[in-house]
């Protein structure tokens, strides 16, 4: 759940384990009972011994920057985390934000300090502290501690040779002056609160899995700030390998790749969130990441149509989609892509596609366009290179081909060549090739296109299959045949079709087709 005005809740069922006593709390904490599906209250009247025992934890932020945990009581009363209950359990915040009370702090610049006036307070305080060796009085097992956090942090490749030190702060608190020391040189340690961003966070977590062998609870908002690629990827190893569960937003598609057994929540444009199941969405986790970051994801079958999307799109913009979050993305094939917008549609989410008809599945695909609407079109005449070149008059036919010279005509008119048995790779022949055969040369640029293997000599129909990506089975080709589709006549027929796709898609971020489309 999230309040995206006054502020944002998030809560979890879970299982508490042996070496957690939760009612070490002053105030007691009950269960409640889950049957399978859900947390439910307890119910008196009946047997509950056969279901598990669980508790719903509360995370809540509000706009002021101020964080709580509680406990929700079965009655829906609420218990807030005590500091031992916190411990024993593990939870540690990585937030993206280091904001904090300034004015209420006796830092330079602040509210307070300019009310009391006295520059030479903190000096005076630091002079009397800056004596005290805090290394030496340091116990024992505080000394072993620190030395094994020494070795933790050289294993993760983090700074070393820590120690505590008192160092500048934001407030005059004397316990907020000490803090942990790394070594910068031979000579200089310096505060790990003035290292890196990324550095910082990764020691915090260290720091907080140092501190219990329980399984912990951990937030980390924005995983990739401040952190280059690499150090990405190991830090999500490194959370992915702790016991306890952990809650990650990120913009990164990297960090979502790096996370193949993670359970996805996507926020579409309109601040819908939605759980999207792996079994569904992992292939496109893996090859396009950047499908679950966008305002909107369009959702096409293939390159040529993400390619042919992408140019009518822009065309209707009059900019890149990308510039207002669109994102066309491949689908990987008719059934992956089925799959993906079935996932996408049972979590609630706003998105769009554009398939091809296989003829399979005919009732799944009929459910999905009627949830979907127009922000789904699916081809009544088979694929995309079908659907289009149909609609483009007889007699432009040979400008779709293209001109003698350019970079593609030549393996174009040879594929028409060898499909229509003519002598020689130029229009005429196959022309006259084609003469009782039932088929005229739209019908052969079709197939051609969509690299049907239908009528191939035996042993043929894999390099017939393959002539596909000399027409439109690129992006740049899905791209040429969209254009090529309106400068020749094409978009009279699939304008009825198309247009509702695309000011449905516009719509859904609050936009509208560009005047004069497509001729802008």
């Amino acid at each position: 759940m999230r309040e995206t005005a006054t502020s944002f809740t998030i809560e979890a069922v879970v299982r508490i384990g042996d070496e957690i006593d939760i009612n070490t709390q002053p105030n007691m904490a009950y269960p409640w009972h889950w049957d399978g599906k859900e947390a439910v209250a307890p119910n008196n009247d009946e047997e509950n011994g056969e279901n598990d025992e669980v508790y719903i934890f509360r995370f809540t932020a509000n706009d002021q920057q101020e964080t709580l945990w509680e406990i929700v009581q079965p009655d829906g009363n609420t218990i807030r985390f005590s500091v031992g209950l916190r411990r024993q359990i593990g939870l540690v915040s990585l937030p993206s934000d280091d904001r904090n009370d300034k004015d209420l702090r006796l830092v330079y610049g602040s509210a307070l300090d300019r009310h009391i006036g006295d520059p030479s307070l903190r000096s005076r305080i630091g002079k009397q502290v800056a004596d005290i060796n805090l290394q030496d009085e340091l116990s024992d097992e505080a000394k072993e501690a620190l030395a094994a956090l020494d070795a933790k942090f050289g294993e993760k490749a983090l700074p070393g040779g820590v120690s505590i030190g008192l160092t500048s702060s934001r407030g005059v608190s004397i316990g907020a002056l000490v803090c942990l020391l790394a070594q910068k040189s031979e000579d200089t340690q310096l505060p790990l609160s003035s290292w890196g961003a990324g550095t910082r966070r990764l020691a915090s977590l260290e720091i907080g899995a140092a501190n219990t062998n329980a399984p912990s609870f951990i937030t980390v908002d924005e995983i990739e700030r401040g952190l280059e690629p690499y150090r990405l990827r190991q830090f999500l190893a490194d959370l992915i390998g702790q016991d306890g569960q952990k809650f990650v937003t990120t913009h990164s598609p990297i960090a979502i790749a790096a996370a193949p057994e993670a359970h996805l929540w996507y926020m579409d444009s309109s601040g819908r969130l939605g759980s999207l199941p792996s079994e569904l969405v992992g292939k496109q986790q893996k090859n396009d990441p950047e499908t679950f970051l966008s305002r909107v994801a369009v959702i096409a079958e293939g390159v040529t149509e993400v390619g042919f999307l992408n140019h009518i799109l822009e065309l209707a913009l009059g900019c890149a989609p990308l510039d207002h979050g669109i994102r066309v993305c491949n689908g990987q094939g008719n059934d992956h892509t089925g799959k993906l917008l079935k996932a996408l549609d049972e979590a609630g989410l706003t998105f769009a596609g554009l398939a091809d008809n296989e003829g399979v599945k005919v009732g799944n695909w009929a459910a999905l366009k009627g949830k979907m609407g127009d922000l789904l079109l699916q081809w009544e005449e088979g694929c995309t290179e079908e659907a289009v070149i149909s609609a483009i008059p007889d007699d432009q036919i040979p400008a779709l081909i293209g001109l003698e010279g350019e970079n593609m005509t030549g393996n174009r008119l040879q594929h028409l060549k060898v499909r229509a048995g003519a002598k020689e790779r130029t229009l005429d022949s196959i022309n006259a090739a084609l003469v009782g055969s039932g088929k005229n040369l739209k019908r052969l640029v079709i197939e051609a296109a969509s690299g049907s293997s239908d009528g191939a000599p035996e042993g043929e129909g894999k390099a017939w299959k393959s002539h596909s990506s000399s027409w439109f089975k690129s992006e740049s080709g899905g791209a040429e045949l969209a254009q090529k589709a309106i400068s020749l006549g094409g978009w009279h027929d699939l304008s009825a079709r198309l247009l509702p796709l695309i000011a449905a898609i516009l719509a859904s971020v609050g936009l509208t087709v560009a005047e004069n489309f497509p001729d802008v």
